[in-house]
């Protein structure tokens, strides 16, 4: 642990020694803050240690020191960038620095004068954040004089011995004060993401796309311009939603380039590296895509059970140039079989980062041919008992899984026959299209001992529009079957996995039991 006196900050800033990286968060403090800081200063109290990142090697790209330009620097001389403290160590350099004209046009929050009327309070601010106009120079005597010998005594001149003793005071407080500041000495930008990630754990998470941005950035190339521009590109197909999914864009980037699915070997590569390779990624991302929907009619990023099943899977797809990797029937067969055993298995609910790593080492054996891949082979221990067993609820992996499982038959509206648009069901992707075959009212009627599983049950749900099931209501099957669907209802009822006989027999128990059984039966055809 070192200290810094307020002249060393204000020396290192203005020698361009201490620096702010690109990937930090701007200055956001408003003036209030800032004088804050200063009433703490004053009176002793902690305020936090600087935490900063010495190296040789300058970022392409750095912010500016709140509204303030920052000064060239002697480039034989190590940086240090501020990790934690920007807001502090900004607004000591805006309050007592004197050499650097503000920028034009930007709020300068630093004016920052002493109450030399305000009682010497422990609770209350001695310290104003004033404008121009609302000066009194009687009254509010300025900081940013303090360290500036020919501005001080002119400040002071006018002032009886009283009150300028008092102004020596604060100038001696603040002379003498020193701030607390730790330093990482590395090259390596793997540990300056990993120490960044942990300052900010507590508050506001590390950003690794800003963090990858500033390794990365050249002139042509902004990797958050360039996940912009996929996000556009992937609006047409009802993934845009993808592009807005910075930490899963990373993963798949990382997994792509590196084989490993953390941010962590990202940061390691070389910015060059990112660069070159951007389109094979954007192509593995497009090839996954493609895939999912021609293949599991899956419209978008929310329809899947997991969002990490799309890491391994743009791995598969990743290609140099401008076309979509070839894939076999075979390859295709396997890579279904596994996205059902994921999804079903809930493999990426815990041990998370290991099973996609072996997922992706799979589908590169899978992908190159060169020997046996066994990314299908991955446990399912579900049975009937699942699909009696597990209610109905929007937005768990349980029940996307199941509504997936269902889109993969086609199936046909209740009361019309018509196929049911899967795109725009799928895309809106809500409540009102999923309904219970068994409706809710009619077994809320029996008697609740002859009713063995849950109304909400997956086994008793069925795509059902809003419509369909205002005309059902709380009829019985036998009953709705009669008046309200079509005469022939064989493709009705296959679309939907349902057998007629068990379905108008209106028992609810032995319709759960067959359904149950149909569904666990669809399923392991798939995988």
């Amino acid at each position: 642990m070192s200290d810094f006196s307020i002249r060393d900050i204000l020396n290192q800033i203005s020698k361009g020694n201490l620096r702010i990286p690109a990937f930090q968060r701007g200055f956001v403090w408003d003036s209030d803050s800032v004088a804050f800081l200063m009433d703490s200063i004053y009176k002793g109290y902690p305020f936090g240690t600087i935490q900063l990142w010495r190296t040789k090697e300058k970022l392409e790209t750095e912010k500016q020191f709140g509204p303030f330009r920052l000064f060239e620097r002697d480039e034989e001389y190590p940086i240090d960038y501020v990790l934690d403290g920007q807001q502090r160590i900004t607004s000591i350099f805006g309050v007592f620095q004197n050499e650097i004209d503000e920028i034009e046009g930007v709020e300068n929050p630093f004016k920052v004068y002493y109450d030399l009327e305000a009682g010497d309070n422990a609770q209350d601010s001695q310290f104003l954040p004033l404008k121009d106009e609302e000066v009194n120079p009687q009254k509010h005597f300025p900081l940013n004089c303090l360290f500036d010998t020919v501005k001080y005594r002119r400040a002071t001149k006018d002032f009886d011995e009283f009150i300028v003793q008092k102004i020596d005071d604060l100038q001696a407080i603040f002379k003498e004060v020193k701030i607390p500041y730790q330093t990482l000495e590395t090259d390596d930008k793997s540990k300056v993401a990993i120490v960044f990630e942990r300052i900010n754990r507590k508050g506001v998470p590390l950003d690794t796309l800003q963090l990858l941005t500033a390794w990365t950035w050249s002139e042509d190339f902004d990797l958050q311009d360039k996940f912009e521009d996929l996000q556009e590109e992937l609006r047409p197909y009802g993934f845009d939603d993808l592009g807005a999914n910075a930490n899963l864009l990373l993963k798949i980037t990382s997994s792509i380039l590196t084989n490993n699915s953390t941010s962590k070997s990202l940061i390691e590569l070389n910015g060059n590296v990112v660069r070159d390779k951007f389109q094979v990624v954007v192509n593995g991302i497009k090839g996954a895509i493609d895939f999912l929907r021609n293949n599991l009619k899956i419209e978008k990023l929310s329809n899947l059970p997991y969002e990490h099943i799309l890491i391994p899977l743009s791995v598969f797809f990743s290609n140099e140039g401008n076309q979509h990797f070839n894939y076999n029937n075979d390859q295709r067969r396997k890579i279904i079989s596994w996205f059902w055993k994921c999804s079903f298995s809930k493999r990426y609910s815990a041990g998370t980062t290991k099973n996609i790593n072996r997922d992706i080492e799979e589908m590169l054996k899978l992908k190159e041919n060169v020997s046996i891949s066994n990314i299908q082979n991955i446990s399912l221990n579900i049975d009937e008992n699942f699909f009696k067993g597990t209610d109905f609820t929007m937005g768990t992996v349980s029940t996307k899984a199941f509504i997936l499982l269902l889109a993969q038959k086609q199936p046909k509206s209740f009361i019309t026959g018509s196929n049911i648009t899967l795109s725009n069901v799928l895309k809106e992707y809500n409540r009102n299209e999923f309904h219970h075959i068994y409706p809710k009212a009619y077994i809320n009627s029996l008697d609740e001992d002859t009713v063995d599983y849950s109304v909400n049950c997956l086994a008793n749900f069925c795509f059902l529009s809003r419509n369909d099931n205002k005309r059902i209501d709380c009829k019985k099957p036998s009953v709705y079957r009669t008046r309200d669907m079509p005469q022939d209802v064989s493709e009705i009822l296959e679309s939907a996995i349902v057998d007629e006989d068990k379905f108008v027999a209106d028992d609810f128990n032995a319709f759960i039991d067959d359904r149950a059984i149909k569904l666990n039966n669809y399923l392991m055809s798939l995988v």
